[in-house]
């Protein structure tokens, strides 16, 4: 292998042909061909099947282009710290965060340290929990934060936040005068659901079959900002993390505590080998300072 047929391969996933890819690289039909051809010669491995002049990635393809999507990561880390040192400006900040804080949380803590620090760089990678665990544990980012349990090592952990869910509700829902929701609550329907893989998912289930409570769920999501959009929609109640629920506030939502509490953990990942700067150092005490704010105003 080599970086120019990875090139070829990720363009062609991309694009979805092979003249598309061309056209990426800048280079001829015949000569991303050749580079496929030779991929999978190195590696032993059909990547694609060709039929009538159409290339159908396989499945060992799409668990490839996971690989080569985070070799890449590196590599345009690798090229930009190279760009900052060459003009002296070595400074930079690399975060994967879970969702629930990096689609609204971090970018108010980033504004703050851009404040005090114009001239450092930040990367914010927001990716499911999973992953930011296996960057943190590749030391290819700064810090992460992700929900618990983690399951890898390679990185120290601390909890960062332990606030539980809330549970969201359309203000001209009959349960909005509520001053707590319990499973039975959810009976009353319907219930914007979390997919499987999501860790509340099943803490959810196990609340639910305790009480013998059964629920109608017409939607499922991954995401806290899909479902708190739902409930802006009249689709239902949700379950949603803390921040969402205080940042993505709206007066159509009324915000009310669940119990048995689900738990949403946060955990600070810091990578064993990946010495911090100050400059991590203080996005991180901004970061401790910003959700103090954020959680003082969670409905208890």
């Amino acid at each position: 292998m080599n970086l120019q047929q990875l090139a070829a391969f990720r363009a062609v996933m991309m694009t979805g042909t092979v003249s598309g890819a061309a056209e990426v690289l800048g280079r001829s039909q015949p000569a991303v061909s050749r580079m496929l051809d030779r991929l999978e010669a190195d590696l032993g491995l059909a990547l694609f099947e060709r039929r009538k002049g159409l290339i159908m990635p396989m499945p060992q393809a799409r668990r490839l282009l996971d690989e080569v999507e985070r070799a890449y990561v590196s590599l345009d880390s690798l090229q930009a710290l190279a760009t900052r040192l060459a003009k002296g400006q070595g400074d930079q900040v690399n975060l994967a965060i879970l969702p629930a804080l990096g689609l609204s949380f971090m970018p108010r803590v980033i504004a703050k340290f851009r404040e005090e620090r114009p001239g450092t760089r930040v990367s914010l990678a927001i990716r499911m929990s999973p992953t930011v665990e296996e960057w943190a544990a590749g030391q290819q980012v700064d810090f992460g934060f992700a929900e618990m349990p983690v399951r890898r090592t390679g990185f120290d952990t601390e909890i960062f936040s332990d606030s539980p869910y809330i549970a969201a509700v359309p203000s001209d829902h009959e349960l909005a005068d509520r001053s707590c929701l319990g499973p039975s609550d959810l009976a009353t329907g319907p219930v914007i659901y979390w997919t499987p893989f999501v860790a509340a998912r099943h803490l959810l289930d196990q609340a639910l079959i305790t009480s013998g409570v059964r629920v109608e769920a017409l939607c499922e999501t991954s995401l806290s900002g899909a479902a708190y959009e739902m409930v802006k929609q009249g689709l239902g109640i949700a379950i949603i993390d803390p921040y969402t629920a205080v940042l993505q506030h709206d007066a159509r939502i009324r915000l009310i505590p669940f119990r048995p509490a689900i738990p949403f953990s946060v955990a600070l990942l810091r990578p064993q080998f990946r010495p911090a700067s100050p400059a991590i150092e203080r996005m991180l005490a901004l970061a401790k300072v910003e959700r103090d704010k954020v959680l003082a105003e969670v409905p208890s």
